[in-house]
C-alpha cells in the first residue's frame, strides 16, 4: 500500500510542480505555442531533443522517489529512504536539472528570450530553495549517508560515471 500512496501522491506532485512550471507558465508567457517556431538553423531540433531528455529524465527521477524512496518530492510527504539510485547517481538534483532543461528546450524551440529569462529566475529560485532549505533538510534527516553522497554527487551538473557509494 505505500508503494501505491507513493505513486500516486508523486504523481499529484508531477501535475502540480513540473507540469505547471515547465508547461503551463512557459506556453503563458508565449504565444500559447504557436507558430512561428524557431527560424534558427538547428534551434528546432536542439530544443526539440533538450525536451525529450529532459522529459525522460524527469520522469525517471520521480520513479525514483515513488518505487526506491517509498515517498514523494513533495516536502509534505518526503521519501522514507534517501533516493541515490538511477539518475541520481549522477547529480543530486536531477527534476530541476530536468525543469530547467525543457524551459531552455522551449527558449530555443520559439527563440523565445522571454522563456530565456524565465529559466534564469527559474534557477535562481530553484538553487536558493536547495540550498537553503533541502540540502539542510536532508542533512538532519539522513546525516551521514547525505553527508557522502552530496560529497561524490554533484549538485548541477552530471558527473559522467556514476557514484558507486
Amino acid at each position: 500500500m505505500r508503494t501505491f500512496s507513493a505513486i500516486a501522491g508523486s504523481a499529484a506532485f508531477f501535475i502540480a510542480a513540473p507540469c505547471v512550471v515547465a508547461g503551463l507558465v512557459p506556453w503563458l508567457l508565449t504565444d500559447r505555442w504557436g507558430l512561428p517556431w524557431s527560424g534558427l538553423p538547428g534551434f528546432v531540433p536542439a530544443g526539440g531533443l533538450l525536451i525529450a531528455v529532459a522529459i525522460a529524465a524527469l520522469l525517471h527521477a520521480f520513479g525514483r522517489f515513488a518505487l526506491e524512496g517509498l515517498g514523494t518530492p513533495a516536502p509534505v510527504a518526503p521519501t522514507e529512504r534517501l533516493v541515490i539510485g538511477g539518475i541520481y547517481r549522477h547529480v543530486r538534483n536531477p527534476m530541476y536539472v530536468a525543469v530547467l532543461s525543457i524551459i531552455l528546450g522551449q527558449a530555443l524551440l520559439f527563440s523565445s528570450w522571454t522563456l530565456a529569462a524565465y529559466a534564469v529566475i527559474g534557477a535562481i529560485a530553484m538553487g536558493s530553495f536547495v540550498r537553503f532549505y533541502e540540502e539542510p533538510t536532508l542533512a538532519h534527516r539522513y546525516g551521514a549517508e547525505y553527508d557522502a553522497y552530496r560529497r561524490n554527487v554533484p549538485g548541477w551538473l552530471p558527473r559522467l560515471s556514476p557514484w558507486r557509494g
